[in-house]
């Protein structure tokens, strides 16, 4: 058996746009300087706390990035309803994802450095309740690049982390892939530049979702 773990923001589905609106309405609300789009998506896939205090270019979360962390969470689900904002797959993923789905040698999971919440209701918006079998989240885990993510869902799919392979957009993606001992493909379509995620220790490059299944044929499953 193998194990294949996906990011969900950038990788899935493109929800910078949502999550670049709730945090700069978050950072003017503290009278902060609204942050950029890009400051946004280098920040992408860290635990939010975490985020918020790169952001402020703080080294720690203190107690601002606490309550801005609190404040980002209530004001989210309004901003996504006002926005009608259903952060859509990536093209090719919907087709990908029902092409791994059928595999019997395969288990899918998610990592993500969203909310419980926040990834179920991507599940929910797509019909991905039934596709993961694993899956940890910001709530469950140290943020991303922290191995513990993966090592996890490695120890509740009974797969080792040298038969899993993580999938994602984000240097932290690699970097916790490398950590766990599992394999790294980092996807071009997703936040993080390609020079920057083979820095951060990719196997492979995908430049469309079907490049991932050319990949599980000749190297993983």
């Amino acid at each position: 058996m193998k194990l294949a773990l996906f990011d969900c923001d950038g990788t899935l589905v493109d929800s910078a746009g949502l999550i670049h609106e709730v945090m700069a309405r978050t950072f003017e609300d503290f009278g902060l300087v609204r942050v950029t789009l890009d400051a946004t998506k280098s920040i992408i896939g860290l635990t939010l706390d975490i985020a918020i205090a790169r952001l402020m270019h703080q080294p720690h979360v203190d107690d601002r990035a606490q309550a801005m962390t609190a404040h980002y969470k209530k004001i989210y689900g309004g901003i996504r309803a006002e926005m009608n904002f259903r952060e859509p797959l990536f093209p090719g993923i919907a087709s990908l994802m029902s092409a791994l789905s059928t595999r019997d040698e395969l288990l899918l999971g998610a990592v993500t450095g969203k909310s419980r919440r926040g990834l179920d209701q991507i599940c929910a918006s797509h019909g991905y309740e039934k596709t993961f079998f694993v899956s940890r989240t910001a709530d469950d885990c140290p943020s991303k690049p922290h191995p513990a993510m993966v090592t996890e869902c490695c120890s509740e799919a009974g797969i080792d982390p040298k038969d899993t392979v993580v999938i994602g957009d984000a240097i932290y993606d690699m970097q916790m892939a490398k950590s766990a001992g599992a394999s790294a493909i980092g996807v071009a379509w997703g936040y993080a530049s390609v020079p920057e995620l083979i820095e951060a220790g990719a196997d492979y490059i995908a430049r469309s979702p079907h490049d991932i299944l050319d990949w599980m044929e000749t190297h993983h499953a």
